[in-house]
């Protein structure tokens, strides 16, 4: 009898030691990575049919993972894109919806108010970094990533300075570095987060990761382009210039540049490994909107937007439909597909369900978490809003099938709808607004209702209001 107690007494001291890491272990937060890349077109990656250059390791994120094929990203443009992603809130609604400049350096920045996706994962006793392009805040605003949320920042601050990959300067937290202009800006934001993972390995991390490739100016070191300057020697005497700077062969140089950015995801995954933490950590890859036509990038040769029509600054779906991968072994299927009608206002409220932290109320996104794990019932969009204040105004609604794109409405606001049945027409070629009246008429309706009025973006027949 003796010895029974005996036994049972350290039955009982191992269950109460074990016990507890037991279950710090089943309700440990996933770690988190959101891979941004910078004017990336859907058709830029293998997995998403590109033929002319390799992304062998965001395909493997793909074929480990999920896959997204009506995914869309806030904005057509840098910032707002940005702004949308931070916040949970559509282009209506979000507080900055265009690119707009400081003099002498930075955008106008997102207010002090602004509740952000760093600054609910803190609350959820997540660590926060960011590395890359923030354009959000000029250094010191209200709207600096420090005072928005982030543990830790490196990188553009300013989103123009970020048009060229050999800066004279980057930010480390609201510090300002000083560079030799002969460095790429892009492995010293690479080196950074990779450290941060490191730094932060045994809690729970957030590293968002808006990285400045494939953004023109295309600069990528030689040894990336090279291999493509003998493959495309067609191109060898073209120039292209952005920024005040001029490259040769820019589509090698663009080849070049996905290349490396593959390259870099690829050293993500393999730290994960390296540090053990794959199973419990989400890795995200999206673009901020469209394919560029700018630096001497040729979208068409490289079917860079896939089969829809337009480019960055437009609002068919070349300009917002965006890739969107995520992989998480163990939790999300390995070689799944989904065709969630999602956008880039989705990301925040899935981050904090994942998180286990509440969700802001009045925001525009939904969370994604019942189509990754395959757990619960998918909530759904009754439509996606998007507008735009450059060449003209723009505004676009996706609902279910239907697609709805206003532009030049400047000066008229009841400018003409022209809609597509998007499922039957991705090209949006096929203006079938005449047949469907009550079609358009609901989307003018999600116009209005979608749309409030903001003190620095307005659309021009909101600034001559008298």
């Amino acid at each position: 009898m003796l010895k029974y107690f005996a036994t049972l007494l350290v039955a009982v001291v191992v269950l109460g030691l074990v016990a507890p890491r037991l279950a710090q272990a089943e309700t440990k937060k996933p770690n988190i990575i959101y891979i941004m890349a910078d004017d990336l077109g859907i058709g830029d990656l293998g997995c998403y049919g590109q033929q002319k250059f390799e992304t062998p390791n965001i395909d493997r994120m793909a074929a480990e993972g999920m896959l997204f094929t009506q995914h869309y990203s806030g904005s057509t443009v840098c910032a707002p894109t940005r702004s949308v992603l931070m916040t949970g809130l559509h282009t209506g609604h979000t507080p900055v919806r265009g690119n707009a400049e400081v003099n002498p350096v930075g955008q106008q920045p997102i207010p002090d108010e602004t509740v952000t996706m760093p600054e609910l994962l803190k609350k959820a006793g997540y660590v926060t970094g960011a590395f890359g392009k923030w354009g959000l805040g000029y250094p010191g605003s209200e709207g600096d990533p420090i005072k928005q949320g982030f543990d830790v920042f490196y990188g553009y601050n300013c989103q123009r300075n970020a048009h060229t990959y050999y800066p004279t300067w980057l930010y480390d937290n609201e510090k300002k570095i000083e560079l030799d202009g002969k460095t790429y800006s892009h492995d010293l934001i690479m080196d950074h987060a990779l450290q941060f993972i490191r730094d932060n390995k045994d809690k729970p991390f957030y590293c968002y990761l808006p990285i400045t490739i494939p953004h023109a100016a295309m600069h990528v070191p030689e040894e990336y382009s090279e291999p493509f300057r003998k493959k495309f020697p067609e191109f060898e005497n073209k120039k292209g210039k952005y920024a005040g700077t001029t490259v040769t062969n820019p589509i090698a140089a663009f080849a070049g540049m996905c290349t490396k950015m593959d390259e870099d995801v690829g050293r993500v995954l393999h730290l994960l490994k390296e540090l053990n933490l794959d199973d419990n950590t989400i890795v995200m890859f999206t673009s901020d909107n469209g394919a560029h036509q700018e630096g001497g990038h040729n979208p068409e040769f490289f079917d860079s937007n896939g089969p829809y029509r337009g480019h960055k600054r437009d609002l068919t779906d070349g300009g917002i439909r965006t890739p969107f991968i995520v992989r998480w072994p163990g939790h999300v299927k390995a070689g799944s597909e989904s065709d969630l009608i999602s956008a880039h206002w989705d990301v925040l409220p899935t981050l904090c369900q994942l998180a286990s932290v509440e969700v802001p109320k009045n925001i525009d996104g939904i969370s994604m978490v019942p189509t990754l794990t395959g757990e619960g019932k998918q909530a759904k969009h009754d439509y996606l809003y998007f507008e735009f204040f450059e060449r003209g105004g723009k505004r676009a609604v996706r609902m279910n099938q239907w697609k709805g794109v206003q532009n030049d409405m400047t000066n008229d606001p009841d400018a003409h709808i022209a809609l597509y049945n998007i499922e039957e027409d991705v090209d949006e070629s096929d203006d079938v607004s005449e047949k469907h009246p009550e079609v358009v008429a609901k989307i003018r309706q999600i116009f209005d209702e979608a749309h409030t009025e903001n003190d620095r973006f307005k659309f021009g027949f909101e600034r001559n209001k008298k």
